[in-house]
Formats: structure tokens, sequence, C-alpha cells
């Protein structure tokens, strides 16, 4: 998203953000997206146009933004006991999310807006941190496991392709076919690989 910085602000910016981000989505919801325009955001998050434009840039910007919030975890994984249980349900049920009408919007969104490459970046350390999660506690139970640039190699990558480009051949079954190939191809012997 530019130059600007991906850190969460804090007193009047966070107040400012958060303002500005409830704002879009209520108009979103309200007079949808084609009708979103940065003075009628002003309006409703109670800012100047000139607020959002020194801030963001441009629309675009404020809604690539927008969107890398949106498309933050809102909490851990699941733990389901194993590493193939944990792997094949996070990935089904990421690619759920992110193959949604909604999840390909806020995906494409956040690219748009991203002509430095942050917002990318952001998208990436949401997975990283995620499949970590699953496979620090595949280490903490003994499994053998690949590492986090594996999984997100030949299972996140491959997902992320067919969400963008070929969204007619998703489905929760392709996403645990991959994690177990993941698993059965690329284990490596004795964990601590989510780091």
């Amino acid at each position: 998203m530019g130059a600007k910085p991906r850190t969460r602000p804090g007193g009047r910016s966070a107040r400012v953000q958060e303002s500005v981000h409830r704002a879009v989505r209520e108009l979103e919801t309200e007079v949808g997206r084609a009708a979103l325009t940065v003075p009628l955001i002003a309006a409703r998050a109670e800012v100047t146009p000139s607020t959002i434009y020194r801030r963001w840039g441009d629309l675009q910007e404020l809604l690539s933004d927008v969107a890398v919030e949106r498309l933050r975890p809102e909490g851990p994984p699941a733990d389901r006991g194993s590493l193939a249980t944990d792997l094949e349900t996070w990935a089904a049920e990421w690619l759920e999310e992110m193959s949604s009408a909604a999840g390909r919007a806020y995906i494409q969104d956040a690219l748009a807006g991203d002509r430095e490459g942050g917002n990318a970046g952001q998208c990436s350390a949401y997975a990283v941190e995620q499949v970590a999660v699953l496979l620090d506690r595949a280490a903490e139970r003994g499994e053998p496991a690949p590492d986090v640039d594996t999984v997100l190699d030949h299972l996140v990558a491959p997902m992320m392709y067919r969400i963008l480009f070929r969204p007619g051949l998703l489905d929760a079954e392709y996403a645990r076919g991959l994690a177990h190939t993941v698993l059965t191809r690329f284990p490596t012997e004795g964990a601590g690989a989510g780091k």
C-alpha cells in the first residue's frame, strides 16, 4: 500500500483508521462498492476527505487497506490432534473462505492497491502464521512435518492460483488432497519445522 506504514497506529490515528474502515464496510453493504467515493466515506467516518487522501492516497489504496484487515485471521487454527487432520481441515476452511465471492474480492482489492508489495507480504504473513501454528503443534507432539515454505509452496500457492484464475475448480476435497500430498511427499523428521 504505497509507503504507508503497515503497523497498527495508536491514539487518534487508530481511531481515524477504525472509523474510516467501519465507514467503508457499512457503505459497501448499504450502497454497494461501485458507489463508494472518498467524500462519501469521509462523511460517514466524520473526517475530511483530505484526511483520507493524506493517509491512504486514493480510494483504491483505502479499499486495499480495508481488504488486508478483513483477510486477517480471527484466531489460531483449531487443534484437532494430529498434523494431518489439522492441515487438511485448515486447508479446506481457508479455501472455502478465500474462494467465496467476498474472499476473492478482498484478495483482489488487497493486491490492486499494493504498489510496493506490502499488502501481498502481509497476506502471506497471515498464512505463514497460521501454518507455523499447525507445524509447531506437530513438533510438540513429535510428529514429522514439512517446513513452512514447503506448505506454502505446495498447499497455499496452488489454492491461491485456483482462487484467482480457476475459481470453478475448487472444493474441500481439492484442499484436503493437497494437504495429504504435502504430508506424504515432503515430511521431515524431528519437527521444529514450523520455523
